[in-house]
């Protein structure tokens, strides 16, 4: 009989929780803070903490009606333990802690990382060791995951990672947060050819990013063109972006390539990229993900957007894995605000989560 989990998820700006039976999700909850962070143009620990405290319980409650469980019909519960904003992984930490201490069910600490990179197998069953390019608001890196507690980092960002770059620039550009899906209506009707963007890291061998310079680009463009014509007209905006965003998907596309080289070095049997985290909601990017792995005869997997965000289903479902390997934590569990997946491989600048800085 498959394993049901409660999953709780609190590390950035979205209170969730899900139950997930073997690779069934029974219900998923989310609850964004947008509106609480909107003036600030990003997000507010101290207001991120204070919401997942106030709204956790609630949403536990959803996704367990939801459901059709009760705690009784749980054999566990899974809860980020980091890495994130300190106040929301401990918020998060705290209630579920508190549901294994009044029911006796054991309790297990995920890696929100190890989430999203188990993500294709909640989805599509897909079998170790596979590619992995985890790619959201805070971390950017290329993973062989080998099993539920073990993941190769082949490469990863230097600085900002694609969702901060997103983020920024659609507040150099007066768009909407979160900045990529603004970005990614903002250049379907421009002309990504306007503006010659640069592609960093591209003439350097190996699979690690840098998307800072490339923020930075656009910055000036965006000045040369106020100074120029003393203001931004909408289709600057939209070539803007277009440009932009064509630059990260030529990077990201690119190490990929080279990632997969690696890979395919270690003979898997059954050789597949995949993609997850909340930038991999990108169309174009998918789109190129699906060519880069097509033509070195890679399956591919891309999960359903809703499970590209942060979610508590990939959460429960890790759990779940971790489990099957006898993996329990005691009510000591710390919350963590950093926690590299390779725990092998040098830490690396820019992997912290997004939000810390406004």
């Amino acid at each position: 009989m498959p394993r049901t989990l409660l999953g709780i998820e609190s590390s950035c700006d979205d209170t969730a929780a899900a139950v997930v039976r073997g690779r069934s999700v029974l219900s998923s909850v989310v609850a964004g803070q947008g509106g609480l962070h909107a003036a600030y143009g990003g997000v507010v620990p101290e207001i991120a903490a204070r919401a997942h405290a106030e709204t956790l319980d609630d949403v536990v409650r959803r996704a367990l009606a939801e459901a059709g469980c009760g705690l009784a019909d749980l054999d566990g519960v899974a809860v980020t333990a980091g890495p994130g904003l300190i106040g929301g992984v401990l918020a998060g930490v705290m209630t579920a802690k508190a549901i294994a201490a009044g029911t006796g069910l054991p309790l297990v600490g995920v890696n929100h990382l190890a989430g999203h990179a188990l993500t294709p197998r909640l989805t599509d069953d897909l079998g170790y060791p596979y590619l992995m390019l985890l790619v959201s608001g805070g971390h950017c890196q290329f993973l062989v995951v080998h099993g539920p507690d073990a993941f190769d980092r082949l490469g990863g960002t230097i600085d900002d990672a694609p969702g901060e770059a997103f983020d920024k620039v659609a507040r150099l550009l007066g768009l909407p947060q979160p900045g990529g899906p603004s970005v990614e209506a903002a250049a379907r009707g421009g002309d990504p050819a306007r503006f010659a963007f640069p592609r960093p890291l591209l003439d350097r061998p190996g699979c690690d990013l840098s998307f800072s310079g490339l923020k930075t680009a656009v910055l000036r463009e965006r000045d040369r063109l106020v100074a120029a014509q003393r203001g931004l007209w909408r289709q600057d905006r939209a070539d803007l972006c277009a440009g932009f965003q064509i630059a990260v998907r030529d990077v990201l596309a690119e190490k990929a390539r080279r990632a997969i080289a690696i890979y395919l070095g270690s003979r898997p049997s059954a050789p597949a990229l995949a993609v997850a985290g909340g930038v991999a909601a990108n169309g174009p990017l998918r789109a190129a993900l699906f060519s880069v792995a097509d033509a070195a005869g890679l399956a591919f997997c891309a999960p359903p957007l809703a499970l590209c965000t942060d979610n508590a289903a990939m959460i429960a479902y890790a759990g779940g894995e971790l489990m099957a390997l006898g993996r329990r934590d005691a009510l000591d569990l710390a919350a963590r605000p950093r926690w590299p997946l390779d725990t092998g491989a040098a830490p690396m600048l820019g992997h912290g989560r997004r939000g810390a800085k406004a």
